[in-house]
């Protein structure tokens, strides 16, 4: 049925069960998995009147390095656990894009045939029944999405 699987994480825990929940179901059918993570831009707050902030060059290398590094643990634990399981995985990070974004364009590029992620991320409030970029990627979405809660 599904070939080619993409499965989103953001490191949580609720994420590291779309993870499981995606390569159990990428072994019964022996589909292939590309594992996702996404770092979005660096933050640049300004507001109005002479008040605002923006991030110096040294502000925005190390969030850069700091998130290259957290991409890396992330996906680092991901494949370790596709080894386990004995699926073949591919693993990505996108960097400075939404996650909905990174989510929907690597799915369409990489020709994936169903997305998992988990229902809510590492994100302020949660919306009561989805997170905000779970709702954009089941709504824009061309192909299945599996949601864990």
């Amino acid at each position: 049925m599904y070939k080619h699987i993409l499965i989103a994480t953001d490191g949580s825990e609720l994420a590291q069960k779309g993870v499981e929940s995606g390569l159990s179901l990428a072994k019964s059918l022996d589909a292939k998995v590309l594992v996702l993570t996404v770092t979005e831009p660096f933050p640049v707050y300004g507001m109005a009147g002479n008040f605002a902030w923006v991030g110096s060059p040294a502000d925005i290398e190390g969030y850069n390095q700091s998130s290259k590094e957290f991409a890396q643990r992330v996906l680092g634990a991901a494949k370790e656990a596709a080894d386990k399981a004995g699926v073949q995985v591919e693993t990505v990070h996108a960097d400075d894009s939404t996650p909905a974004e990174a989510i929907l364009a690597t799915t369409e590029t990489d020709g994936c045939d169903l997305i998992v992620m988990a229902s809510h991320g590492r994100r302020g409030l949660n919306r009561i029944l989805l997170g905000s970029q779970t709702l954009e990627v089941v709504t824009r979405s061309k192909v299945p999405v599996l949601v864990i809660k």
